[in-house]
Order: C-alpha cells, then structure tokens, then sequence
C-alpha cells in the first residue's frame, strides 16, 4: 500500500514539475529574444529532434515509432498535429518575445474549456448545467476583452484553439507522449532543417552569426522541449486524470504571474474582469462533477 502511495507521489510531483517548468518557459525565451520566432521555431524543432533521436534510441523504442508510420491514417493525424503544434509553438515564443506573455496565459486558461467545446461539436458530448455556465461565463471573458481592446483577441484564441485542436487530434493516435511527439518532429525536421539552410544560404541565418552563448541556448530548446514531456509521461500514468486537470492550471498561472510581476506587463482593471470571469468559469466546470453541485443540476434538468 505504501509503495502505491509513493508512486502516486511521485506521479504528482512528476506532472506538477512538468507543468511548472512549462509556465516558467517564457524566462527561458526571452533570454532568445534576439532571434525572429520563425528562426527559433526551426532550431527548436532540429533540436528537438536530435534530443528525442538519442531518447529513443536508448530507450530501444524504433519499432514503437515505425508502427506509428505504418499507418497511413495515423501518418496523416500526425502530419496535422505537427503543423497544429508548429503555428502554437510560434504563436507562443513571438507572444513571449513581444511583451505579450498576460495575453498567452489568458489563451492557456481558456484551453480546457475550448477542448470541452469541441467535444460537444464535434464529439456530440453532452454538458450538464453548470458546464454549460461555466463555457457562457468563458465566452463573455473573451468577448470583454475584445471588447477592451477593440479587436479579437488573437494571441489568446491562438493558443487555446491551436492546442485545443491539437490535443482533439492527438487523441486519435495511439502512441505516448514522447513517442508521438518523436514522430511530429520526425515530420517537421526536414521542412525546419531546409529552411535553416536557405536562411544560412541567403546570410540571414543564425549559425555564426549569434554569440556562443546564445546558439548554446538554442541548441539547449531541444532540452526544454522534451524534458517536460518525460516528466509528464511519466507522471500521468501513475495519478488519476481529475488530478492532472487540477495541476494543468499551474502552466498558465505561473506564465501570468510572470507577465505581471517579472516582465512588468500591464494588468488593468479591465484585465481584471476578463480573467475573473474565465477564472470563475474554470472553478465552477472543476467542482461540476462533485455531489454538491449535482444536487442543483438547472430548470427542468
């Protein structure tokens, strides 16, 4: 009983520390502001790859990832979600890089009830009562704050859209975590490696023209990308999913904190509402399940 006790431990300290190392990521890609998001994107996708090459073949897992690509249906969800993860991935670092790391978390908040969305259009699941409260008060958090702004939102919808959707597909394909993220690079490495080339050919690349320190960072974004992951995977398979839907909002909570207090970001009062009203949202679609709240499930429910 006790070893289950400790390995339940351990998974949480495991997703904990991967969610936290996610949320302090935009510390890491500022120290590469210099460099245009699409050039970190490619060094970061061969970086990447390289890591997971040497992961995988330690870990002996070959024949893992060509049962992944022998299936042309499999191949074809990949190829999509590797496209999907690139756009968020760059969204993501030219938000950071550009002074708009509040507006990337706002996008990180919303995610869970965009992925609860697209179950009900596109999965035909049902919400109850409060569920359905919960995704009205998220819709008027962002509509506020489009209206604040006086345009979409796009940092924020970006980022919950594209990893909404990409964890809507990811679904579909039978592999874990490190696995299927070795195969999506496995995918974009020769469109990211090309282009590194041409950019080096054209003398607007970033080998040689960077200081020593700073291509180490890039070389390190492989690292940063995959670690993560290994905590994750790790973890996840060890506690119960409510308790990973629990920790997932120490991403997005760290990132604002960030913005706000380390980066200097501005937070006004009209901040303040938009956030309190996505905020109510999630408490209210994460006690949903529980006894109390089903007690009261709507009229006529």
């Amino acid at each position: 009983m006790k070893t289950g006790s400790n390995e339940k431990a351990a998974g949480i300290w495991a997703v904990a520390a991967a969610y936290v190392s996610w949320g302090l990521l935009p510390l890491f890609w500022r120290l590469l502001d210099q460099i245009p998001a699409q050039k970190i994107i490619a060094h970061r996708i061969v970086w990447s790859f390289a890591f997971l090459f040497i992961l995988v073949f330690f870990q002996e897992r070959w024949l893992e990832i060509k049962k992944i690509f022998s299936s042309k249906k499999t191949r074809t969800t990949l190829s999509l979600t590797s496209l999907i993860l690139g756009m968020n991935w760059f969204v993501y670092i030219w938000a950071v890089n550009s002074g708009h790391v509040v507006e990337a978390s706002l996008g990180y908040f919303i995610n869970p009830l965009v992925s609860v969305l697209l179950g009900v259009l596109f999965l035909k699941e049902k919400l109850n009562f409060w569920q359905e409260i919960s995704v009205f008060l998220a819709f008027i958090g962002v509509l506020y704050r489009a209206v604040d702004i006086g345009n979409i939102p796009w940092i924020s919808l970006s980022l919950a859209l594209t990893f909404g959707f990409y964890g809507f597909f990811k679904k579909k394909v039978n592999a874990d975590s490190i696995a299927g993220l070795t195969a999506e690079m496995i995918l974009l490495f020769p469109l990211a490696f090309v282009f590194i080339i041409l950019m080096n050919i054209k003398n607007m690349g970033v080998i040689g023209k960077v200081s020593f320190p700073l291509f180490m960072l890039l070389l390190c974004t492989g690292i940063v990308t995959s670690l993560p992951l290994l905590c994750f995977n790790y973890g996840v398979k060890k506690i119960e999913l409510k308790t990973v839907g629990f920790l997932q909002y120490l991403s997005p909570t760290f990132q604002f904190f960030l913005g706000v207090f380390v980066f200097k970001e501005a937070f006004t009062l009209d901040h303040m509402v938009s956030f309190a009203l996505i905020w109510a949202a999630l408490i209210i679609y994460s006690i949903s399940h529980t006894s109390f709240m089903r007690k009261y499930n709507g009229p006529g429910r």
